[in-house]
């Protein structure tokens, strides 16, 4: 991978129930390359698995970075291997990062609703409106106080939280009802992060609300059926190798890819991560993906080779 890194693994931090937090510092000392707030990194397990983290810690931070992981119990063997194998002192790859889930850091106010662990990318979020003195507020659902990671860092904030655990509320919160009460001014962006029940809510509610400015990121993939009148069959084009082949039918993209010597950077490949975005130069995507928005698939400019297809006879890649 292109932009790998070495990282040394240098504190392992219990943040709440099955919550560990991974300080990773560069190896031999050195910076790691900046960040903006709202992005992840990729962490090559130890167990072969490519798992990708958000970055919790400032954002101007190269010193170091800081991912924090909910030990799943439906886990595939991602969250079980960072929970049971990462020890302080081992060396891992990482990438460097990526942001899918840009802030808009000119808003005149700022809603962060964090569902569990999907708190992460929004305490970054936090510390860096905070920093510029930017206006916003938190909502946190957890199922439980024990289960809440970051709680005291989030309360040194100093700006309006409302938290809501469901052991102590009898069940979730009322989301819609929440919205309702925030800002309504154009200025106003919402961010989430969370289940994706919860993402699911939010995005309906924001829509109804009239919120035109709301973001999310998924944790989880959203199985996405293939348009209408995708193409079973067609031939993909990859400009700068000068090389085309057939993708064929029940064979998928990234596998064709695989099949005709080409490997894409991946890691979720569930079209959730963004790591396999690759430049779209002629054809029609039939996008599958949970990173680009509405209009940026529309505008067939990049892919999620991963997991989306074709609407088109021919598709050339900038590949």
């Amino acid at each position: 991978m292109s932009d790998s890194l070495n990282a040394l693994i240098h504190t392992l931090r219990y943040e709440a129930e099955d919550i560990t937090s991974i300080e990773l510092r560069p190896v031999g000392g050195g910076s790691f390359p900046a960040f903006a707030a709202g992005s992840h990194i990729d962490l090559h397990l130890p167990n072969g698995m490519v798992r990708s983290y958000s970055l919790v810690n400032p954002s101007g931070e190269t010193q170091r970075y800081v991912v924090a992981v909910l030990k799943d119990r439906a886990s595939r063997g991602g969250s079980r291997s960072v929970h049971e194998q990462l020890r302080v002192g081992m060396q891992i790859r990482i990438s460097a990062p990526r942001n899918n889930f840009p802030l808009h850091e000119d808003a005149t106010h700022t809603v962060l609703v964090a569902g569990g662990i999907g708190v992460t990318p929004l305490l970054c979020m936090a510390l860096r409106l905070k920093a510029l003195g930017r206006p916003f507020e938190f909502l946190y659902f957890a199922r439980s106080r024990a289960s809440a990671a970051f709680r005291a860092e989030i309360e040194a904030l100093g700006v309006p939280v409302t938290w809501h655990f469901d052991a102590e509320k009898g069940g979730p919160p009322d989301l819609q009802a929440l919205l309702a009460a925030r800002p309504a001014q154009p200025g106003t962006h919402y961010y989430a992060c969370g289940p994706a029940v919860m993402l699911d809510s939010f995005e309906k509610h924001c829509a109804a609300l009239g919120y035109k400015n709301a973001h999310i990121e998924r944790f989880t993939a959203v199985e996405v059926a293939a348009a209408k009148d995708a193409r079973t069959t067609y031939i993909v084009e990859l400009k700068r190798a000068g090389r085309e082949f057939e993708v064929e039918a029940g064979q998928g993209l990234l596998a064709a890819l695989r099949a005709n010597g080409v490997e894409p950077s991946t890691s979720c490949e569930e079209g959730i991560c963004g790591s396999c975005e690759t430049r779209v130069l002629g054809g029609i995507p039939d996008h599958r993906d949970s990173v680009l928005s509405a209009a940026e698939q529309a505008a067939n400019t990049t892919m999620m080779v991963c997991v989306s297809g074709c609407r088109s006879e021919r598709l050339v890649l900038d590949l």
